[in-house]
């Protein structure tokens, strides 16, 4: 199990800019959750005769070249993520259901979605695009594993508080800076989803938000 995650000061200054409340919790994700990025992500990578070496979550390593499977390295995959990123941040599919489960939800749950995003400059876009998808929640923008962040947007709340999220490290830094959370684990691509195997503190692993916001509902 990892150490607890530090949260890096800009997140913590995104955090605390929140308005306080003491009200149960939910922190969700955002890709592959709220807004599909393994589809966007593979044309892209078919364009440019890029691919998916298998459905398993790693980036670095598990990206080749069409023709001979060929690896490409950790730079070129960072290049390329971050050009992804700046291509597409505006313009993500909606997973179907989230904007009707968190809506729903809103009533009485807090709600922030917590994303690592690369560039600061696409916050903006994404916090557009999620607007005009009915998901006005606040955004706070991560780099790395995300239980520091996790556990400052959890301080000072007597409620419960559930996160969402698909990458199975991030789980992992979240039980071990906030154990006490409800770990839901969301995988919109039926691919990867049938491929992982959750952990023991994962206590749903699923690709629907209507069993999403059962069981959700089902914790109070």
């Amino acid at each position: 199990m990892p150490e607890p995650t530090p949260v890096l000061p800009d997140v913590l200054d995104q955090i605390r800019a929140l308005p306080a409340s003491g009200n149960k919790l939910i922190i969700c994700d955002v890709d592959e959750v709220i807004l599909h990025l393994i589809r966007h992500l593979e044309d892209y990578l078919n364009d440019r005769d890029l691919m998916f070496l298998q459905y398993e979550y790693r980036l670095t390593g598990n990206i080749g070249r069409a023709a001979d499977r060929g690896v490409l390295s950790a730079d070129e995959v960072r290049r390329h993520l971050l050009a992804f990123f700046d291509e597409i941040s505006h313009a993500q599919d909606l997973v179907d259901g989230a904007d009707r489960a968190l809506g729903a939800l809103s009533d009485t749950w807090d709600i922030v979605l917590l994303t690592n995003l690369p560039g600061s400059h696409n916050k903006p876009a994404r916090e557009k695009l999620l607007a005009s998808l009915g998901i006005p929640f606040p955004v706070v923008t991560n780099s790395g594993p995300k239980g520091g962040a996790v556990a400052a947007l959890a301080a000072n709340r007597s409620g419960p508080v559930v996160f969402i999220d698909d990458s199975p490290t991030n789980h992992s830094s979240v039980q071990a800076s906030l154990p006490s959370s409800v770990q839901i684990q969301f995988i919109a691509d039926q691919r990867f989803l049938a491929a992982i195997e959750p952990e023991t503190h994962i206590d749903l692993l699923t690709g629907d938000w209507q069993e999403t916001a059962a069981y959700i509902r089902s914790i109070l």
